[in-house]
């Protein structure tokens, strides 16, 4: 049961898995939680061992499987589910939603209007219309107005051991932020805020194709020079494709952006930093996915960023490498020796 020694209504984090798990203990330094999962054999499990996703759930957090207990007693709600399901648990929990609900969404990924198709290996064009982020799928199947988005270098193991970490709420509302901010923030977990929503979502979501990067080189032995090299260019893809779908530089520099993209490039417990290891090591995709066991945004990501770069016609050369890499069959290897030759004579051209 919910604990009655906290006034305040409790909060509702939406997904059970590793990162879920993770933002509803660390809202239950402040609140209490409710934290749905889907299927019920999970809540049981959950309730007797009081165990999710291999993590000890504070004495505060609360597992459920009903969406509508999630939206009556809670008026703060954090999705945190894989960007390919979103929309539909959003279609789920829409009628219980009022106006006065407040979204903080911790999804990185992308949502497609249309199938991705391809032809010839390439995925069609994607136009800006074509791609939504969770904040615009929230508005787009509920009522709910009051919507932010959390992202940072957020790796889970860390955050279990209570290692020092950040985080940044987005929200076109301060609101939201200040709230995001109160119900987050502890002595060993910072929270930064942006009004640029936009941004610092697609900052979480394109990151990951740097990862994969990042995995391939540590995959062939390669050190810090050419990991560096990596990020440092990969940043600028970040900030090319963001200013095409409407975001600021802002987000890109700061703790959503750069600091994402290092953590995430640098750490083997990152999913999709593995999938880079294991491609380089011989794994096919399918092999690497299944030994991960669990979903890596990072994938669709590439399949949808090839359709904008192609749209918008930009120069994306790590984009177009990883795409090859992972679904055209290109090794590794080659892809490389493929980024050192693409003539790049100016460092930063975005300022």
């Amino acid at each position: 049961m919910i604990s009655k020694n906290i006034s305040n209504n409790p909060v509702g984090v939406i997904g059970a898995g590793s990162f879920g798990t993770t933002v509803a203990n660390l809202l239950a330094n402040n609140r209490d939680v409710l934290l749905y999962a889907r299927r019920k054999e999970a809540v049981d499990t959950m309730l007797k061992d009081c165990i999710s996703a291999g993590q000890k759930l504070a004495d505060n957090v609360t597992p459920t499987h009903h969406l509508e207990e999630v939206a009556e007693c809670c008026e703060i709600i954090f999705p945190v589910v894989p960007s390919e399901v979103f929309r539909a648990m959003m279609q789920q929990l829409a009628p219980f939603l009022r106006p006065y609900h407040t979204l903080i969404h911790g999804t990185k990924g992308f949502d497609v209007c249309q199938p991705t198709k391809t032809t010839k290996g390439a995925p069609f064009n994607l136009a800006r219309e074509d791609v939504k982020t969770m904040s615009e799928v929230i508005r787009e199947e509920s009522v709910v107005v009051k919507v932010g988005c959390l992202s940072g270098p957020n790796l889970v193991k860390e955050l279990v051991k209570a290692q020092p970490a950040a985080t940044v709420v987005a929200s076109q509302f301060e609101e939201v932020i200040t709230q995001g901010q109160a119900l987050l923030k502890s002595d060993r977990f910072q929270v930064y805020s942006s009004t640029d929503l936009i941004g610092v979502e697609l900052c979480g979501a394109l990151k990951n194709i740097i990862a994969i990067g990042a995995g391939c080189l540590s995959g062939l032995g390669y050190g810090e020079n050419a990991k560096a090299l990596l990020i440092s260019r990969g940043i600028i893809e970040m900030i090319y494709i963001g200013k095409a779908m409407g975001a600021s530089i802002k987000p890109f520099v700061g703790l959503a952006g750069i600091g994402d993209l290092v953590a995430t490039c640098s750490s083997s417990s990152s999913r999709n930093h593995t999938v880079g290891y294991q491609l380089a090591q011989g794994k096919t995709l399918e092999q690497s996915i299944k030994n991960i066991g669990e979903v890596v945004e990072g994938i669709n990501t590439i399949k949808i960023a090839k359709g904008l770069i192609e749209y918008y016609q930009m120069r994306a050369p790590i984009t177009e490498m990883m795409y090859r890499v992972l679904f055209e069959g290109l090794s590794v290897q080659k892809a490389v020796h493929y980024l050192m030759k693409y003539p790049m004579n100016v460092d930063v051209d975005f300022l």
